[in-house]
Order: C-alpha cells, then sequence, then structure tokens
C-alpha cells in the first residue's frame, strides 16, 4: 500500500494542513455522468450494479479519470448492511430503496444478529479491483451507513421526511430498538474492518439522519454508536482512518467530536464555519460544506461558496467535499468550474 505522505487525504486525516487541500465529492460516482448511467443501464437493477465487482469497479473510478481527484469512494449503498442481515431491500426506479419494515419485538425476530460478510463479497472484490487500478497518490475510501441511519430505513421500509417511524420505535420501546441499534454497531465493525482488509485507506461513518434528532436522543443513539464503532473497528484494525459525518448535528457537532475519536468531521452546508472553524477543526480536521444546490447553480454563487469555505476553513487541516451528496441534474461544468475555481484560489494562498 502506498504510504501516507503520497495521498494528500490521509496526510489531512493525520491532522496535517495540505496546500492544495485534497478534495472528493460524496456520491461523486453517480447520474451526473453519461458513463455512469450508461452502466447502470447496462447492469439492470442498482444492487446488481453494487453486487457486480467489475462495473462497481468501474462506476468507482470514472470520476477520478475524468476530474481528478484525490479519492475514490467505494461505489455502494448503505442498505447492504440490511442486505447481509436478511432483510428484503430493494430499489424501485424513481422511488428510491424499498425495505421490509422491522417494526417491534417479533419483526426484529425475522433478521440475523450477526452480519453474513459472505453475501458482500463482490463489495470487497470491488475493493482489490479498484486497488489495482489507482493512481498511487489517490486514496480509497470506504464507508458504511451509522447505526442510526441504517435503522431509520430498516423500521419505515423507506426513507421518510422526518424519519418518524424509526423516532416513534425508540420512544415507545427504546430497549428493542437499542437491540436493534446493537445489531448494527457489530455489523459496522465488521463490515468496515473488512473493507479495511481488502484495501481502503479510510471510512466515512454516514449518519445521514443525525440532525431529526433532539440532544438526549443524538446523545444515545447517534454518537453512543459511533463511539463503539469506532473503538471496536480500531481494536481491529488499530490505524484504522475514520471520517465521521453526523448530518444536521449543528452545534452538536462539538459534543460529537468531544465524544467520538474520529480522524476527522465531516460538515453539512448549514454548518457555520466560523463555528466549525473555532469549536471543530482545533479540535479535528474537517470536510466539507460546499451546498450541493450552490453546485447545481454554479456561475458567481458556486464562485462565493469555494471562496468562503476556503477563507474559512483553509488555514487548518480541510478536505474540500460537499456538504451531502451531489445531485444526479448538476452539470459536468459546474463541477469543473468548482475543481478550477479552488485550484486557482489554492495557488493564491500558498
Amino acid at each position: 500500500m502506498t504510504s501516507v505522505e503520497n495521498k494528500s487525504i490521509l496526510r489531512v486525516l493525520a491532522g496535517e494542513r495540505c496546500q492544495p487541500p485534497p478534495m472528493w465529492l460524496m456520491r461523486q460516482a453517480g447520474r451526473y455522468l453519461p458513463e455512469y448511467r450508461a452502466l447502470r443501464e447496462k447492469a439492470g437493477s442498482f444492487l446488481d450494479l453494487c453486487f457486480n465487482s467489475e462495473l462497481a469497479a468501474e462506476v468507482t473510478l470514472q470520476p477520478v479519470r475524468r476530474f481528478g481527484f484525490d479519492a475514490a469512494i467505494l461505489f455502494s449503498d448503505i442498505l447492504v448492511v440490511p442486505h447481509a442481515l436478511g432483510q428484503q431491500v430493494s430499489f424501485a426506479a424513481g422511488e428510491g430503496p424499498r425495505l421490509a419494515p422491522v417494526i417491534g419485538r417479533d419483526g426484529l425476530k425475522t433478521i440475523a444478529g450477526k452480519i453474513d460478510l459472505e453475501s458482500l463479497r463482490a463489495v470487497f472484490e470491488t475493493i482489490q479491483i479498484v486497488r489495482t487500478q489507482l493512481p498511487r497518490e489517490v486514496a480509497l475510501l470506504g464507508f458504511c451507513g451509522a447505526p442510526w441511519t441504517v435503522a431509520t430505513y430498516m423500521v419505515a421500509g423507506c426513507g421518510t421526511p422526518d424519519q418518524a417511524p424509526a423516532r416513534l420505535f425508540a420512544y415507545r420501546d427504546p430497549e428493542i430498538f437499542g437491540t436493534l441499534i446493537d445489531i448494527l454497531i457489530e455489523a459496522s465493525v465488521d463490515y468496515l474492518a473488512a473493507q479495511l482488509e481488502a484495501g481502503v485507506d479510510a471510512v466515512q461513518l454516514f449518519d445521514t439522519w443525525a440532525g431529526v434528532l433532539g440532544p438526549d436522543e443524538f446523545a444515545r443513539w447517534c454518537v453512543a454508536p459511533a463511539k463503539r464503532i469506532v473503538a471496536g473497528l480500531r481494536r481491529r484494525v488499530p490505524d484504522a482512518k475514520i471520517i465521521g459525518f453526523p448530518r444536521g448535528a449543528g452545534t452538536l457537532l462539538k459534543t460529537y467530536v468531544e465524544s467520538v475519536d474520529v480522524d476527522a468531521i465531516g460538515l453539512d452546508w448549514m454548518v457555520d464555519r466560523g463555528f466549525a472553524r473555532d469549536e471543530i477543526q482545533r479540535l479535528r480536521p474537517v470536510q466539507g460544506n460546499v451546498d450541493p444546490l450552490a453546485l447545481l447553480a454554479g456561475g458567481a454563487a458556486l464562485d462565493r461558496e469555494v471562496d468562503a469555505i476556503l477563507g474559512d476553513l483553509g488555514d487548518g487541516p480541510l478536505i474540500f467535499n460537499l456538504g451531502h451528496g451531489i445531485l444526479p441534474e448538476t452539470p459536468i461544468g459546474h463541477v469543473e468550474r468548482m475543481i478550477a475555481r479552488v485550484r486557482e484560489r489554492r495557488g493564491s494562498l500558498t
């Protein structure tokens, strides 16, 4: 494996300020790219694409080839974990994921207590293929969904605006909901450890729905599970590099960073950057946080967003990224403009 010194993202995760700061985008492999759409049509269903190691590797590499990003992120989905626990998962065209709901004590009995990593063999094969083709200076990132976020889909059977089904479950029966979270914690440790063993350089823990929780619930269902995952993963892989991304946490980010021993914190676009600089970046490197809609808008609005991030966060350890995933309708030219703007500004700041 390439040394840390040759991969700028790993240097930032070690606490170094890099100029230029490394760049990658959440969902950088996806529907905004014509080459992705062609492969998606060839593969059939979305899960078929995730579990076709040759095609998934090609999708993972596409944005690196096109844009020269500093990291590739494994092409997969957070819901392969429920799949590997025995829950039925499918993706309806234009409707998003559909899962057989796990609701209450009886529903929980329908899933396995331990993840079946053999059912995810194609994911690890994808990592191995990408590893052989990725430029030496480009990092490879793995990921999984955080237990709270994955549980919200497992309970509701789909995404909902405020994830009320899971929140109600957690309020009404915290003991049984906690059992589901415990299963997901252990599954996440096993899955992330297997990704690292297969060849990823670092992993990201996506807690996409952390922002719907109040402070007490955030501490119980977001912070405590993340802390256990990081500790469990480091017992298995002592030098594991981990990025935490509790989207929508706001000022609760400080609680997260003080409690969870991640190497960097992902910032969504709603975070006040002054707060992020003064309260978060002084403790950990940060990643983010372009508003995906600013990237979609392009033009002067995008330029202002880029300049503000580099101005507010560029003096500390920073991985330049979006504050959430790139939108499918985003023009490729806007991505190219953003990259050029960052590189121009980076040059002027050195």
